[in-house]
């Protein structure tokens, strides 16, 4: 069986339900199998490792076969391993969101909330927590190690390399996780080798720390040679397109040279996953939620998931039973289920409530003589979320249900769209356009990055809002093909939730009250100001999604600011948390402690 036929073998059955190992102790292993490790490859390191190494290995365990049993050099043996590897990412996938959401100032944690939940989002670091496990993400990175350093990356079938695609997915897989360990934990053991021993274990360990500057440039070197890999395509597995279970590469590298303050080279990486020959990623009208008319501010028209399929690039799938597999939690942590009797454990903050209200929402409405912008009224609505953007809103909703005084279920009910079972999203097509234009503008192209904003970013808007001087400078970060990105098939972001944004007098690009001296100082006056909008628009856009604390950092580091992260954070609830506010102006705070 090649791998074409494999992988349509897969697509016929739910996570390899149906599919048998080609030899015993080889790891058969996928989503939706609780299945047996591919040799020492596949070793889970402990919560010890970094205390003691003495657990991370059991060489008596039937899960092991030793190294030189395993050469990677079949096409059953890679996809195994592969898919192995994005079950173990599963183990983080929850992580991922709860890290980066409920220790940043867009979400509450409620009465109802686990202990450990409540004391990430105060920072309490000093007890054991159970999303503090530092083991998982290295369980992935392990996995990673061994299929790199063992698959046969010289096999060819028909002058074709057999396993290119699946070698530049699994190294994606391990940058990723490295940039997750950095945010997380600040400085971190870099290690690019399989752990065979304990002796190599410990003495990985115990080397020196990397922070996120030296993870970023690592990986960058690493994966710019596969940017122009296409992602492994294993078929259809439980009714969702396998492609996506991978991380875009050009998406991936631009992220990390956006943290390694690489801010032309991360656009250029940006710039090039979107305009993609092959499959070019536009944000058109099919995005976004309106009101029903110009003059019954009452009610949209209907709810705005912008986490749905076309909408997401990549994800971890995730299982829909304990028994196959990681089922994530989030559903329970943000949303009311029968499984929690109702009682979610996060909500949306006062601060996102009024970042969402502050915004003015407006409407472009034309008639056979003119056109008029119509504003919507802040007040007089039926409901206060109304006021402004109305991303909350189409992704929030709440109800009362009336309980017997002794009743075990919860009366107030929550929820939350974004959130879904399936999977856990890494890169959506909003997200990617806004990390675009925050390297544009960091890069000093300012005018650029505001028309991703307000205008959607086009040939002919960038020749209609970008000046040439700046069309010049920018070159090839800023060029569309014309018939692919079109100004009526283009809107700026912040109109999926804020209305007809290109008509908007009130939302503009930043300009001194009076002229600066030179150009550069325009351009240097600009970029702090549109990079705040940037990142207001990214907390609209990706709230509960897990971002939000990141973003926080990346600028606070950027800026040498502390209180960029702090200030926001310790006035989630609406007033200042003086003692959260100064435990987060010291940066050791930022991170959770290495076990």
């Amino acid at each position: 069986m090649n791998k074409e036929e494999l992988t349509t073998s897969i697509g016929r059955n739910s996570y390899l339900a149906n599919m048998k190992p080609r030899k015993k102790n080889v790891w058969e292993g996928s989503l939706g199998m609780t299945m047996r490790l591919l040799g020492v490859a596949f070793l889970i390191l402990h919560s010890s490792l970094f205390i003691s190494c003495g657990d991370m290995l059991d060489t008596e365990s039937e899960l092991v076969e030793f190294e030189k049993d395993n050469t990677l050099n079949h096409p059953t043996d890679s996809v195994y391993s592969v898919l192995g590897i994005i079950g173990k990412m599963q183990v983080i996938a929850d992580r991922t969101v709860l890290l980066g959401e409920v220790r940043g100032d867009l979400v509450n944690t409620t009465d109802a909330a686990s202990a450990d939940l409540k004391r990430l989002a105060s920072f309490n670091f000093a007890e054991q927590n159970q999303y503090n496990a530092v083991s998982d993400y290295y369980a992935v990175i392990n996995n990673c190690n061994y299929y790199l350093a063992h698959v046969d990356t010289a096999l060819q079938r028909r002058g074709r390399t057999i396993f290119k695609e699946e070698y530049a997915a699994v190294k994606a897989f391990r940058a990723w996780t490295y940039l997750q360990l950095a945010q997380v934990y600040g400085q971190v053991p870099l290690v690019t080798e399989p752990l065979m021993t304990e002796v190599e274990a410990r003495r990985a360990m115990m080397q020196e720390r990397k922070g996120i500057d030296a993870i970023c440039q690592y990986f960058i070197t690493d994966l710019t040679p596969y940017a122009d890999v296409d992602l492994p395509r294993f078929g259809d597995i439980n009714n969702m397109e396998s492609q996506q279970f991978f991380i875009p590469i050009k998406a991936l590298l631009g992220d990390l040279c956006l943290w390694a303050a690489q801010y032309q080279e991360a656009a250029k990486w940006y710039h090039d996953f979107l305009t993609d020959r092959e499959n070019p990623i536009t944000i058109n009208y099919a995005n976004r939620i309106t009101w029903p008319s110009v003059s019954e501010f009452t009610r949209p028209i209907d709810s705005y998931s912008p986490i749905g399929t076309r909408e997401v690039l990549s994800f971890i799938p995730m299982e829909e039973r304990v028994f196959d597999g990681v089922v994530s939690d989030l559903n329970n942590v943000f949303n009311s289920t029968s499984e929690n009797n109702y009682y979610f454990q996060v909500e949306p903050s006062t601060a996102l409530r009024n970042l969402s209200a502050s915004q003015t929402y407006c409407i472009e409405h034309k008639t056979s003589t003119q056109t008029d912008t119509i504003y919507v009224p802040k007040k007089g609505l039926n409901q206060e979320i109304l006021a402004g953007d109305l991303r909350l809103y189409s992704n929030y909703r709440t109800a009362y249900t009336s309980r017997d005084s002794y009743s075990e279920y919860s009366s107030d009910i929550q929820t939350i769209y974004k959130v879904t079972r399936s999977y856990v999203p890494i890169y959506r097509r909003t997200m990617v356009y806004l990390r675009y234009a925050e390297a544009l503008n960091r890069a000093g192209f300012p005018q650029a990055a505001f028309t991703i904003l307000k205008y959607g970013i086009c040939q002919e808007n960038v020749i209609a809002h970008v000046d040439s001087i700046e069309q010049a400078s920018a070159g090839q970060l800023i060029a569309f093909d014309p018939n692919v990105f079109t100004k009526d098939e283009t809107i700026g972001i912040h109109s999926i939730g804020s209305g007809d944004s290109h008509a908007n007098a009130q939302y503009v690009l930043p300009m001194p009250t009076s002229p600066l001296p030179t150009r550069q100082d325009t351009i240097d006056y600009q970029i702090p100001l549109l990079e705040d909008m940037i990142i207001d628009e990214m907390a609209m856009e990706g709230a509960f999604e897990g971002y939000r604390f990141y973003d926080l950092m990346r600028v606070a580091l950027r800026r040498n600011d502390p209180a960029y992260l702090a200030t926001p954070i310790a006035q989630r609830k609406g007033i200042v948390d003086d003692a959260l506010k100064g435990t987060l102006m010291e940066q050791r705070n930022w991170f959770l402690p290495l076990p």
